[in-house]
């Protein structure tokens, strides 16, 4: 097992070098640069803007040097001294942009995370024990339902329900006034009345979702001779089902936690623009349009590293929890 990680992690270096040179070239694709999309928002204002202006600006970022300069500028700074870059767009570190926002995204997707978990594989299991039961039906229902039906729309209307009918306000996870208080219990409680509406918007789509993973996994594995066999011995059907079906039924869980850790950070853009949330994913958007290279791009190397070191997670549970995991 130890030379295998160390097998992982020694081809992880080389591929986040690709990663991050392929991120950084992308980002400098479409025609122009910071300047060329500074300038035309003034423009757009209906400001005036002098014609040296924006080669004044592309002198000063640096933009006019060739992209191979610019990366290896980027990528020494953080490799040599942990640092980020300049954020163009919004003229302070890109580390400071990063780690503020950090925290309550991470909090809101894990916790939309662990309850969907929670929520869809008992549903999943009961519906797979109980096949075609009305309780099935309705879960199977609720499944189609929660999945077709988009997440920006459930936050309008949770948003609409809370301002109507609880008098709540709505949008973002503090009240007014409380964003720029220190860390207190009284902030603490208010961002918890202000979660549960991100939370119901994000863990209604993947238990929709989960569940159904879960009920066909589970009938594929109920049907197999091992369970039968179970059965036939006088087991209960607790100690069957529980013991060894439920554990290869939550395989694909496990092995999609390489893809679950990135989108901890990257979060669900859209409903955190619709819910007007002070997360990561709003962040990202807004370096993609307006070019801003080393904010998009640290935020690109960072889910990289996350993806690798999820996968990598995902290999070392799935070969814990499957024994013909580890045998292969």
């Amino acid at each position: 097992m130890l030379a295998y990680l160390m097998k992982r992690l020694f081809w992880s270096i080389p591929m986040l070098i690709a990663v991050s040179i392929v991120a950084f070239i992308i980002i400098q694709l479409p025609p122009g640069d910071y300047a060329t999309a500074y300038v035309a928002e003034l423009r757009h204002q209906g400001d005036t803007v002098d014609p040296l202006m924006e080669q004044e600006i592309r002198v000063h970022f640096g933009l006019d040097q060739p992209i191979y300069v610019q990366y290896w500028w980027w990528i020494s700074g953080i490799v040599l001294h942990g640092d980020f870059g300049q954020s163009l767009d919004y003229n302070m570190p890109v580390s400071n942009l990063i780690w503020t926002r950090l925290g309550l995204t991470l909090a809101i997707s894990i916790s939309s995370l662990l309850l969907t978990w929670l929520i869809a594989i008992p549903i999943g299991v009961y519906s797979a024990t109980r096949q075609y039961s009305v309780l099935d039906y309705v879960f199977t229902v609720f499944g189609f339902i929660g999945r077709g039906f988009p997440e920006f729309l459930t936050a309008l209307v949770l948003m609409w329900l809370a301002y109507s009918w609880l008098n709540m306000d709505v949008g973002g996870l503090m009240s007014p006034g409380m964003e720029q208080q220190p860390w207190s219990f009284a902030k603490a409680i208010d961002v918890a009345s202000h979660i549960w509406v991100p939370l119901v918007v994000l863990a209604t789509a993947g238990t929709a979702g989960l569940i159904r993973v879960v009920r066909a996994n589970m009938l594929d594995e109920l049907n197999k001779p091992y369970v039968e066999t179970a059965y036939a011995q006088g087991l209960s059907e607790r100690r069957v089902v529980w013991g060894y079906p439920v554990r290869v039924a939550l395989n694909p869980f496990i092995s999609t936690i390489g893809w679950a850790l990135p989108s901890l950070i990257s979060g669900d853009v859209i409903t955190a623009v619709v819910l007007n949330l002070p997360t990561t994913g709003p962040l990202l958007l807004r370096a993609l349009k307006n070019q801003d290279m080393y904010l998009a791009g640290s935020f690109i190397l960072i889910l990289s590293v996350f993806t690798i070191i999820g996968t990598l997670i995902s290999d070392i549970l799935l070969a814990l929890s499957d024994p013909r995991v580890r045998r292969g």
